[in-house]
């Protein structure tokens, strides 16, 4: 992994956004997986396992970056992201036993959304006019998944949660752009994962039944491996190598798919069944994603190239106008003899 991390020549653009790909499809069947394994193994052990498996992974593999930066301030920041990582991801398990799996996929992906009014409200820029139109879009969304059900408007428990955890992402999702100038976030990343994986482990403990490891069939270790190794080591190792060559407008469209990937598993895996209501609510969510992600960066591209269009307009035409006007001679002052010296 770390020899992938130093690849020296860039690979082709639309390899990139394969990775982005893949990392929203891993995050997309690990919904499914997850959905599939709480019911043998509580909501809180799950998110314990998982990351403090993780961090120890990722530690041990970027163990001489770890030691080169460690440092207090580097553990406060990683210790508050940890928090929000175990708050979110604890949510979104406990959603898990009382929703479906592409309820939950795109439920949560609606942090795409909270964010710009979350970091409104923690003094950052007011929110766009997409944003706002992509607020409505997704309400309307949700209100078609509520009333997919066969007794008319419902949010159930499940569903709830999970809007909690859409929340909890976007506080880590702002914090961590907070964080993020001036900090190793690799480092960041093992800290929280660590941070996440003990707090789960103590929820766990003081909250749910332990676990019978010795019982637990091998299907249930390998949805745990997945998760520890695949949708947080290898996806995020993924993200990272393509968000430093894609711009933010397609790579946050890319990374959007997850909740579609996660409805096709659901499907393919769980055998849950799409009502025309739940299609209808899908289809607008992600479309507020859309709106919310991709349309205000393109906007903002094409107001740059305008600007820049325009600002080399003006430089021609003053070229031009500098070369059609006439040669004028300054006048030697009477007093002034060319040939006096």
């Amino acid at each position: 992994m770390a020899r992938i991390l130093k690849t020296p020549a860039p690979l082709p653009l639309w390899t990139y956004k394969a990775f982005l790909l893949v990392a929203a499809a891993i995050w997309g069947l690990g919904t499914v997986v997850i959905k599939s394994t709480v019911d043998a193994f509580p909501p809180a052990w799950i998110v314990g396992v998982r990351f403090t498996a993780a961090g120890i992974i990722l530690g041990v593999v970027m163990l001489p970056r770890i030691r080169k930066h460690l440092d207090a301030e580097h553990l406060c920041k990683g210790s508050v992201l940890g928090v929000m990582v175990f708050l979110a991801y604890w949510s979104n398990s406990t959603g898990l036993t009382d929703t479906t799996a592409s309820n939950s996929s795109f439920l949560t992906s609606l942090y795409c959304v909270i964010i710009p009014f979350l970091g409104w409200a923690l003094r950052g820029p007011r929110p766009t006019r997409f944003n706002l139109a992509a607020a409505m879009v997704c309400v309307a969304g949700v209100e078609c998944v509520s009333f997919a059900g066969a007794d008319g408007f419902s949010l159930r428990f499940g569903d709830l949660v999970t809007l909690l955890s859409a929340l909890f992402l976007s506080f880590h999702v702002v914090y961590t752009a907070k964080f993020a100038p001036g900090s190793d976030m690799t480092l960041l990343t093992v800290i929280q994962f660590l941070v996440a994986g003990l707090l789960g482990l103590a929820a766990g403990l003081a909250l749910e039944p332990m676990p019978n490891f010795a019982a637990l069939g091998a299907d249930t270790w390998t949805s745990l491996a997945y998760l520890a190794v695949f949708a947080s080591c290898v996806a995020l190792l993924l993200q990272n190598l393509a968000v430093a060559h894609v711009d933010p407008a397609p790579a946050s469209l890319f990374l959007a798919t997850e909740s579609v990937f996660g409805v096709l598993f659901s499907v393919l895996f769980l055998g849950e069944l799409l009502t025309a209501p739940l299609f209808a609510g899908f289809a607008l969510i992600f479309a507020g994603i859309v709106v919310s992600e991709y349309l205000p960066q393109r906007a903002a591209r094409k107001a740059g190239a305008a600007g820049s269009g325009s600002a080399q307009v003006e430089a021609a035409e003053a070229r031009l106008e500098a070369q059609a006007a006439p040669t004028t001679v300054r006048p030697l002052p009477d007093d002034a003899d060319p040939l006096s010296n």
